[in-house]
């Protein structure tokens, strides 16, 4: 008796890539080297912002969406940090408003002009401290305005009212060890952590406690 090998074919098998023409890429752009695992860019549907290499501090780039082709390195650049920019997030309810966090401890909040960068921005919106080390995730509330969150080297995740540069909350001892990445819920109502502990904690802000942690 023979057995026939059946092979499924892929309804895919006809379809193929075309990569896209140099004009329309962002080319030339010096991306940060720094030692943090980081996505080093955000996008929404004006601008896209990148983190890049810097002397004397951090920077990121924000281009228009349309401005594509090779970047002039004397571009303007957000440049207000001392330290470098580790991550980077624009705010859901403003594309103009994105938020920045750094290897200076500190959050800021800048607002980016009508039509982009004419010149370098130095200057932010609000400033937030209360880090006492490197900031290196930075997550907008996903329904509530004025609402971002920061975790940082410290193992300590704040949550900051933007618009009065206050802590709303601050959640110490939930984390042995550093945050490698937070995820809000879609109603904002709690959000997920990772942890080089190899947990995963469902943390509800508001108690300030765990809800869930994955077993390790």
């Amino acid at each position: 008796m023979s057995f026939r090998k059946v092979v499924r074919q892929s309804k895919f098998r006809h379809v193929f890539g075309q990569p896209v023409k140099t004009e329309q890429c962002y080319d030339d752009i010096r991306v940060s080297r720094v030692t943090w695992d980081s996505t080093f860019c955000a996008v929404n549907p004006s601008f896209v912002a990148i983190i890049v290499e810097a002397s004397g501090g951090g920077a990121f780039l924000v281009l228009p969406l349309h401005k594509t082709g090779r970047i002039d390195k004397s571009y303007p650049t957000v440049c207000g940090h001392t330290g470098p920019v580790l991550d980077i997030d624009w705010c859901p309810h403003n594309d103009h408003v994105i938020a920045s966090g750094s290897e200076d401890c500190t959050v800021m909040v800048w607002q980016i002009p009508e039509n982009g960068l004419s010149q370098p921005l130095t200057e932010p919106v609000v400033v937030l401290e209360g880090h006492s080390k490197r900031v290196g995730i930075i997550a907008w509330h996903p329904t509530a305005r004025n609402v971002l969150l920061s975790a940082g080297c410290d193992n300590v995740v704040l949550i900051w009212n933007v618009g009065t540069a206050e802590e709303l909350y601050r959640l110490e001892g939930l984390h042995p060890d550093l945050i490698y990445s937070v995820s809000w819920s879609r109603d904002g109502a709690r959000f997920c952590t990772a942890c080089k502990d190899k947990g995963v904690r469902v943390i509800d802000p508001r108690r300030g406690t765990v809800v869930a942690v994955s077993p390790r």
